[in-house]
């Protein structure tokens, strides 16, 4: 048994109180004695945050991203549920042959908990059902190229076809929307690039997904929204966005910066605004990482024509959305919901996500008014490459918990994988 006293993040708002967790799990919550951790005046305890769009990459390509450093970035940075995309790793996991061999390759090295999604691609239809059926949380599929050969796209019939199985198994398709047809060839310069994947693109794609999922029946959600251009096609699907999305803007971009390179990419200042204004009206409801490392030869190559795109940001994600939060007045239960409730239950966690009686005893100790310089070299990402280098970001994770049990970044592993 562990009891947690100070100031703590429930549902209901922030309440001095105590947190008593037994065999992993919160039993109590209120005046209950004497506490094993006192929180420092200037701490509060948060429940953990659940990252549902994280690229771990192992096996084949773990030197980009492997599960030990990825889940140990994860745990530093107050996640302590992730969910692993279907890609970059060989094979993708769009077989139950293939998720049995990522979860192999997960088994004894995970620091947090780790689920994964299943993907969708051509040919694979057959394959959904039984995916499904292992404990995949949903299913991931493109409307563009992936950057991976083994990943292709679906075209919009094949979208419908992979809904209508989905359908009938009640699952979720989140989709990379993008536009195929409206997608250009980028030149080697930041403006070159952000111009060669337009705005419109992402609208196009979405409106599309929202007439299939009408038409189906099938939940759809759409990852990393970056246009804004896309918030009023936000009703029938859900939507997430990410950290780099709400605190970069295209104007501070050199044209050798590829660091910040993303698909869609980071936008102008107007529209980052307006993403923030699409979480204050709801059309927005999650916010996650998607993390997505490369090693610095594919990364940093000063061409945004020719760079990996992918943001590595999971050890950073809660200060830096709590940086941007706070600047326009949303408190830390926004951030909250956005980052740990929401992603819960777009998955199905029923036990995550919230500091309840009942819930997985997941917690954080967060120290919101000290701040800190990102050094991509110190972080627990396998690849130091990270636009927040040199950032100073607002709130300080002190310490995660897992299931009652503090998670030793430099010790044994002791996450769990999850099924659906």
């Amino acid at each position: 048994m562990t009891r947690f006293s100070g100031r703590v993040l429930l549902p209901s708002g922030e309440v001095r109180c105590q947190v008593r967790a037994t065999d992993g799990v919160i039993t109590a919550i209120g005046s209950l004695g004497d506490a094993d951790v006192v929180l420092a005046d200037d701490e509060v305890l948060l429940p953990g945050l659940v990252d549902t769009h994280v690229h771990v990459n192992e096996p084949g390509r773990t030197e980009w991203e492997g599960f030990a450093s990825a889940t140990r970035a994860a745990a530093a940075g107050g996640v302590t549920t992730i969910v692993d995309m279907p890609l970059n790793s060989i094979p993708p996991t769009v077989t139950v042959d293939a998720l049995e061999v990522k979860r192999k390759a997960a088994t004894g090295q995970c620091f947090v908990d780790v689920g994964f999604w299943g993907g969708a691609i051509p040919g694979n239809l057959a394959d959904l059902r039984d995916l499904h059926d292992a404990g995949v949380f949903g299913f991931k599929c493109f409307l563009v190229d992936s950057g991976v050969e083994e990943f292709p796209p679906l075209s919009l019939d094949q979208v419908g076809d992979a809904m209508a199985s989905l359908a009938d198994l009640g699952a979720l398709l989140v989709v990379h929307a993008e536009d195929a047809q409206a997608i250009g060839t980028s030149g080697p310069d930041y403006a070159s690039f952000l111009a060669s994947r337009p705005g419109r693109s992402e609208a196009a794609a979405i409106a599309h997904v929202a007439e299939l999922s009408e038409a189906t029946g099938c939940r759809a959600h759409i990852v990393h929204v970056s246009s804004a251009d896309a918030l009023p096609l936000l009703r029938q699907v859900t939507a997430e966005t990410c950290p780099h999305y709400l605190t970069f803007r295209a104007e501070e971009i050199g044209d050798d910066a590829t660091q910040f390179k993303c698909c869609p990419p980071i936008r102008e200042e107007a529209n980052r605004e307006a993403l923030w204004d699409g979480l204050r009206s709801g059309a927005i409801g999650l916010v996650v990482s998607d993390h997505s490392p490369a090693t610095a030869d594919i990364k940093t190559t000063g061409d945004f024509g020719t760079a990996w795109g992918g943001i590595a940001s999971l050890q950073l994600g809660l200060s830096a959305v709590w940086t941007g939060a706070r600047e326009r007045g949303f408190s830390l239960a926004d951030v909250v919901r956005w980052m740990s409730a929401a992603p819960a239950a777009l998955v199905g966690l029923s036990q995550k996500g919230a500091i309840e009686v009942g819930h997985d005893a997941d917690l954080v100790v967060f120290a919101p008014d000290d701040s800190f310089a990102v050094a991509g070299a110190d972080l627990h990402h396998k690849n130091p490459v990270t636009p927040y280098d040199g950032m100073t970001l607002s709130g300080v994770v002190r310490s995660t918990w897992l299931r009652g049990a503090p998670v030793d970044v430099d010790g044994d592993p002791h996450g769990r994988l999850l099924s659906r």
